[in-house]
């Protein structure tokens, strides 16, 4: 008898509806086209959005498929996406047809701005060839490159939000800006010569100049001729001559009144940059990111011979490759106007110097009416555009130690990128410090630091930073709960941050300099025990209500204990020590019982002779503990820079010769340390006093001041039974220091902990002082 058939019908795979949110740097970067590409690939069904807190997707379909798309979202997402957090939850499954980018939704802000970043590949391509609509169209953009951060008003990052907003897309841009398929998609700044914003080349008086030719070409014939040219850039205004023109170089520091600070150089590409510097593959990969910082680098032999006036006596060139379409412009027009993109990577003769326009040290200029009053009389023309630059952004700068990068600016292309905290707590804004100055905004568990404002020691930069604190709280509409500020009361940061809390009636809380310093080392790598603090800098005032800047600490969240300092010196002449090393080569002669000598070493010091005469009688000669003041004690008797010309130049020029000398044994006995955690290194002072060669002179510093650092941070760690030792204060960018000195105290099994995010100087103070009161239970 013959068996039943059975037949089996295969079932439908169960149909499952998962709701998706992403939150990170997920808004202009081309996210929702990406996941609606994937989406269609998997078979899916549903929709993407923009919204407050960042994108939200509801995808529908097999379960595989839809967990094929979580991961692959993980995995692959757009090329300047970054994903901080990515949740799901189920839903019930609804009847769709297909999968659509839905329209933007507003909302509780929880989202931030995507930085500024370099021209991509693909619109290279474009922008060199001949047959392209966009071929040499100085504002080409598209979802993966271009500004953000600088012409946001506000969130959601769209179109009507954004400066351009003022240009309305012709039919060909508005196909690609509506079209799913295209890199375009939604490309908020996207724009051509049909409907785009466009350039032109102006006089001083505002008059236009060269009518009738490619402004580009005229800026690089001008450039060519020797002129100085104020280029409307990204985030603000450059000043630009040509690098290899001495007369052009000399006559921009004359109208800048910026004697002998260096300056950045614009250059091609990385080949191009061989000749001048030493170029290994960090450094390499750090200036061709889609950041574009400028990278501090080692100077070959003749560098200052070929670029005369760019970076005196220093040791490093500050090299930056084109962050905008227009500079690629600029090398194509003086290149020849070559066709296809091969030329980019051959080495290119123009070199550019490129600094940010902001006379007297104020803050960089960014609009056409203050271009034309502020630059009036530095620059020979201004190379314009209509298209407005809703937020000031510095060029960052940056260095590489051992391979590991180190701010010495966080500006455009970082900000307003958010730091991640170990922990959320009451939204905070932090108004940093004096110098270098920065803000901090909190929001849950991210930290938003600002651009680069500036020094407040002009009344143009204390307004920048009540326009910043202001831009930023708006844009990522922060509601702060509590102020924190320096402890200085003096300090501008300090009286905005006091007026900003009595309008609100918010508690303010004061934090002391080097434990913000140490706080913002723990808050950027989530430490969340207690750690030996190593803070050197220039000044910060102490708890004792003098003057601080070598500090060994004991730091736990909010609670900071001294466990030592260096011996203070005198500071003769107060303030203005700080800029004439002499006097503190002066002081240290003095403390060692030779201050007989200064008249005679320093005779070419006007005040040299009566200097002893206040130093016996204690008048206007205030102490610190500086290390910086160390520094330029050491460079002031070397004989390296009696007299600087801008902050920290003696620091840096002592730190190029030891480099330049190479490694040296230290002087073992060049220190001592008493039972208070006094080190003094006053011995090492009384050998460099009669050293000959400054260059072995530098070496020998440096290496005992390290040896001494590290023995004493050992000491202090073994002691309190803590493993983990930061290093915060601007003493720190010092290459030659930081490198012996971490080396010591891992050797001594500690982990050593630095700034990676943000600058070690005061650029990061104001997240060391929100990470502190964070950590304060009660107000």
């Amino acid at each position: 008898m013959a068996q039943p058939t059975t037949v089996t019908v295969a079932s439908a795979p169960r149909v499952v509806c998962r709701r998706i949110r992403v939150r990170g740097q997920v808004q202009g970067v081309g996210f929702r086209p990406h996941v609606w590409r994937l989406a269609r690939e998997l078979g899916l069904v549903g929709w993407v959005r923009n919204d407050a807190q960042g994108v939200e997707i509801e995808a529908q379909g097999s379960l595989a498929a839809v967990d094929a798309l979580v991961e692959r979202l993980r995995r692959e997402p757009p090329p300047l996406a970054r994903i901080a957090v990515l949740e799901t939850r189920n839903e019930a499954p609804e009847h769709r047809v297909a999968f659509v980018i839905e329209a933007s939704r507003g909302g509780a802000v929880t989202t931030s701005v995507t930085p500024d970043t370099a021209v991509c590949p693909d619109c290279l391509h474009e922008l060199f060839a001949p047959e392209d609509r966009r071929w040499r169209y100085p504002f080409i953009n598209c979802t993966h490159c271009g500004t953000r951060y600088t012409i946001t008003r506000s969130l959601p990052y769209d179109r009507p939000n954004t400066s351009m907003a003022a240009f309305v897309l012709c039919a060909d841009c508005r196909r690609e800006y509506e079209s799913p398929t295209d890199r375009r998609f939604h490309a908020q700044p996207n724009a051509c010569p049909v409907c785009g914003p466009r350039l032109r080349l102006c006089a001083p008086d505002g008059s236009v100049l060269d009518a009738g030719l490619d402004p580009l070409a005229a800026v690089v014939a001008r450039l060519a001729r020797g002129e100085i040219i104020a280029i409307k850039s990204v985030g603000g205004f450059h000043l630009a001559c040509d690098a290899r023109n001495a007369q052009a170089v000399a006559r921009l520091r004359q109208r800048k009144q910026r004697e002998e600070k260096p300056f950045a150089v614009l250059l091609a590409n990385a080949a191009s940059a061989q000749p001048f510097a030493h170029l290994h593959d960090a450094e390499r990969a750090a200036l061709e990111s889609c950041e574009r910082p400028i990278v501090l680098l080692r100077k070959r032999p003749g560098c200052d011979d070929t670029l005369p006036g760019v970076a005196p006596g220093l040791a490093w060139l500050g090299v930056m490759l084109p962050s905008a379409p227009l500079h690629h412009l600029l090398f194509h027009e003086a290149a020849g106007r070559p066709v296809g993109t091969a030329w980019l990577e051959a080495p290119q003769v123009a070199a550019f110097v490129m600094t940010s326009a902001n006379p007297r040290g104020e803050p960089i200029v960014r609009g056409d009416d203050e271009a034309l009053g502020r630059l009036a009389g530095i620059v020979d023309a201004l190379l314009l555009h209509d298209r407005l630059i809703v937020t000031r952004c510095d060029d960052s700068v940056l260095r590489l130690a051992d391979g590991v990068r180190q701010f010495v600016r966080r500006a455009r292309g970082f900000t307003p990128r958010p730091i991640r905290l170990p922990h959320g707590g009451p939204s905070t804004l932090a108004f940093g410090g004096l110098l270098k100055n920065t803000v901090c905004f909190t929001r849950g568990d991210e930290a938003f630091v600002s651009q680069h404002v500036g020094d407040l020691d002009n009344a143009a930069t204390c307004s920048a930073l009540e326009e910043t604190v202001e831009r930023l709280s708006g844009l990522l509409r922060i509601e702060p709960e509590r102020v924190a500020c320096d402890r200085h009361p003096d300090f501008h940061s300090t009286r905005a941050a006091a007026a900003f809390a009595a309008q609100r009636r918010l508690p303010l809380t004061p934090v002391q300099h080097h434990h913000a310093h140490i706080a913002a080392v723990a808050a950027e790598h989530g430490l969340r025990r207690p750690l030996i603090g190593l803070a050197l800098d220039g000044v910060g005032l102490g708890d004792d209500g003098l003057a601080w800047g070598g500090e060994l600490l004991r730091v736990d969240g909010a609670a900071m204990r001294r466990l030592g300092h260096l011996r203070p010196l005198a500071l003769p002449g107060g303030d203005r020590a700080a800029l004439e090393p002499w006097r503190m080569a002066a002081a240290a002669l003095h403390a060692m019982g030779r201050g007989d000598e200064t008249a005679r070493r320093f005779a070419a010091q006007p005040a040299s002779a009566r200097l002893g005469r206040l130093l016996e009688r204690r008048l206007n000669a205030p102490h610190t503990s500086s290390a910086g003041r160390w520094f330029d004690a050491a460079a002031g008797l070397l004989g390296v820079k009696p007299v600087a010309a801008f902050e920290g130049q003696a620091a840096m020029l002592l730190e190029g010769l030891a480099e330049s000398h190479g490694p040296a044994e230290p002087w073992t006995d060049g220190w001592t340390l008493s039972g208070n955690g006094q080190l003094d290194l006053l011995r090492t002072l009384e050998r460099l006093a009669d050293e000959a060669d400054a260059r072995r002179g530098a070496a020998l510093f440096h290496a005992t001041l390290a040896q001494a650092l590290a023995e004493w941070a050992i000491g202090a760690a073994r002691a309190c039974g803590i493993g983990d030792v930061a290093l915060g204060g601007g003493c720190w960018l010092n290459r030659v220091l930081s490198t012996r000195v971490q080396a010591q105290l891992r050797a001594a099994g500690l982990t050593v902990w630095q700034a990676a995010e943000l600058p070690p100087n005061d650029g990061g103070l104001s997240l060391g002082q929100a990470w502190v009161v964070m950590n304060m239970r009660e107000l």
